[in-house]
């Protein structure tokens, strides 16, 4: 098995302590183990503890899989962290530390520390923009009014506006990455440097008809400005129109 489908095949294959160390050897040194002190190849390997001890006369210091990542250090077997990044990357509306903690028998302190660190992990941390065909839209979010008192709805719940609620501006490439962040207001002031800070001069930007974006054009492809719908449509029932609506809905 190369790569396990289900959750179920998941925590029996990691199960095996060799199945797991296997998996992640390969994963980080698909061209064979290296010293990550001072990078030489073949190291010796001790089976008895599944760790490996550099050859060279200099170093010969002893390593694990596990020295220089996010699991450095870390008192958790590498079937339950193996198998809580399964869960982090194959479910598409996101997991909570509760979850994982019932479904791995761990401790929801150990599982959002955990989280934590395969998030940290999991973030893009290179310095291109995004590029080609980028969608743009901004979404309030705030607690629903179902779950407040009357009184409180009352104060903080008024229309649809940004009354009571945080912004969100959230920018997605098409086939690719997804960037998202907080901003003040709905303004160009606020948008515009944002769009100009993580998008490549000469993308094609599709947007709704907020005049926040007016001023753009002399920069980006306007390819589609178009009046916000009446009603919300499912995303997946309009395919490539605007991504974007992916966010909170207001």
């Amino acid at each position: 098995m190369d790569t396990p489908k289900t959750l179920a095949e998941a925590i029996v294959y990691f199960a095996d302590p060799d199945n797991s160390l296997r998996y992640l050897t390969a994963k980080r040194w698909p061209k064979g183990v290296e010293c990550p002190y001072c990078g030489a190849k073949e190291p010796m390997f001790l089976s008895t503890r599944r760790i490996w001890k550099c050859r060279t006369t200099d170093c010969r210091k002893q390593f694990s899989v596990k020295v220089g990542t996010i699991l450095n250090e870390s008192p958790i077997s590498l079937n339950k962290w193996l198998a809580a990044m399964w869960l982090v990357a194959n479910c598409k509306n996101g997991v909570s530390s509760y979850e994982i903690a019932r479904d791995l028998g761990l401790t929801q302190k150990t599982t959002w520390f955990m989280l934590h660190r395969i998030r940290e992990a999991m973030q893009d941390k290179t310095a291109t923009k995004l590029a080609g065909e980028v969608e743009v839209d901004e979404s309030f979010i705030g607690g629903k009014a179902r779950n407040m008192h009357k009184h409180r709805r009352a104060q903080k719940i008024q229309g649809r506006g940004p009354e009571g609620k945080e912004i969100v501006f959230g920018m997605v490439e098409r086939g690719g990455r997804v960037i998202t962040g907080h901003v003040d207001t709905r303004k160009k002031r606020d948008l515009q440097p944002v769009i100009r800070g993580h998008v490549a001069a000469g993308s094609a930007i599709f947007s709704d008809s907020l005049r926040s974006y007016d001023g753009l054009a002399g920069e980006y492809l306007i390819r589609a400005r178009r009046r916000r719908p009446c009603h919300r449509v499912c995303p997946w029932q309009r395919p490539h129109e605007h991504n974007g609506e992916l966010l909170e809905p207001r």
